[in-house]
């Protein structure tokens, strides 16, 4: 379960700005921290475009508040102690790519953010990263960006999730271990889509599989739908990978089962599983999901007790998306503390560039990975019918 936008717009302690935006050093709660940074401590700000409202806003609102809630933790914390204080700015892009691109020119201009942090969506990003290139900034931890923002044209990109192409190979992998090797693909006619049709492809191509039987990109709604989604079921796929939001996902699943197509469906982690959860209900039986984080339930693992530690404190409820915040904001730290206090975006990029196995707590990440991180944990899990999560 994530918060809904009502909710963390009332309960996050971030103050309105003209435009639609967000921006606040970091609070708990309804209140700012009372905590006072040293005298001599710099203000570090990360400035995030981020879909608050809009297709993707569910998951954006919740990206974002575990960026927040890291944020907090780490300004009243001993951490802190070492002249840094983290502050995030946080302006809505209501998941479009031109408004991200204005965000990301504001938030190096008027907002002064030292780098550029936590855009949402292969366009957005995208548009954040060519704003950071022009101006010789950096864009750290995009989420679902498209695999090209990994080569060497964008040194300055840096990620802490695996790519599509590492997510893409574990999905087909999994589909030819039990004997599916008719796979279809269906996703949103946008970037993210044919970012995730050119990923699966290449997959397909490096496990030796035979092409897709069918792909179909598809706009949101609409009378062109069913006469896509018929093309693909007329070819019998065994299983169908979906590379779309909630919003589509769940409409096609819903008009393929009517229709009745009694194959499987694998989504990628871009989905978000709260809002497919809550579009499908208890039709979300038996759907497969890739997870590029641990699961934010109780575990063992450092980084998930810590995480799970600091929502206890706070209005958020865990998400997979608020972790993957949390894990984000938490690297974004560890690079400014590698760059020290006096640091250039010349010195940030360096010691981001040397963070290729950083132990965020029991979940190792690297942020200068190759289009291929074979090493890197993705998880498939599985949803029944009443909402528990299967590994």
């Amino acid at each position: 379960m994530i918060l809904t936008r009502r909710t963390w717009l009332a309960k996050s302690g971030a103050a309105l700005l003209l435009g639609g935006g967000l921006a606040a050093t970091a609070g708990r709660g309804h209140a700012q921290s009372t905590a006072r940074p040293a005298a001599a401590a710099r203000t570090v700000v990360l400035g995030q475009s981020v879909p608050l409202t809009g297709a993707a806003s569910e998951i954006g609102l919740a990206f974002a508040a575990g960026a927040r809630l890291f944020a907090t933790e780490f300004n009243e914390s001993a951490a802190a102690a070492g002249g840094i204080q983290l502050k995030l700015v946080q302006l809505d892009d209501g998941y479009d790519a031109a408004r991200a691109g204005t965000n990301a020119r504001a938030l190096l201009g008027s907002h002064k953010a030292d780098l550029l942090f936590g855009f949402v969506g292969t366009a957005s990003s995208d548009a954040g990263a060519e704003v950071a290139t022009q101006q010789g900034n950096v864009l750290f931890a995009p989420f679902a960006a498209a695999d090209n923002l990994r080569g060497a044209a964008h040194p300055n990109v840096f990620h802490v999730r695996p790519s599509m192409a590492d997510e893409a190979f574990k999905i087909v992998r999994q589909c030819e271990t039990v004997g599916q090797t008719r796979i279809a693909l269906i996703g949103d006619d946008d970037a993210m889509g044919r970012a995730g049709l050119a990923a699966v492809q290449q997959a397909m191509s490096d496990l030796k599989l035979a092409p897709l039987v069918a792909s179909a990109l598809v706009p949101a709604g609409g009378d062109k739908v069913d006469a896509a989604l018929a093309a693909v079921q007329k070819q019998s796929p065994q299983a169908i990978v979906l590379v779309s939001l909630s919003t589509t996902t769940a409409d096609v699943i819903r008009r393929l089962r009517k229709s009745g197509y009694a194959g499987s469906f694998t989504a990628f982690s871009i989905v978000g599983i709260d809002p497919l959860y809550a579009a499908l209900g208890k039709d979300i039986g038996g759907i497969v999901i890739s997870q590029v984080v641990p699961s934010p339930r109780p575990s063992a693992i450092p980084i998930v007790k810590e995480y799970l530690a600091a929502v206890d404190n706070s209005d958020q409820a865990p998400s997979y998306e608020g972790l993957e915040g949390f894990i984000a904001t938490k690297a974004a730290a560890e690079a400014v503390r590698r760059a020290g206090k006096g640091f250039t975006p010349v010195a940030l990029q360096r010691a981001m560039a040397g963070m290729t196995d950083y132990d965020v707590g029991g979940f190792r990440i690297n942020l200068r990975p190759g289009l291929r991180d074979p090493g890197r944990s993705i998880d498939l899990i599985s949803i029944t019918k009443d909402g528990r999560v299967l590994r």
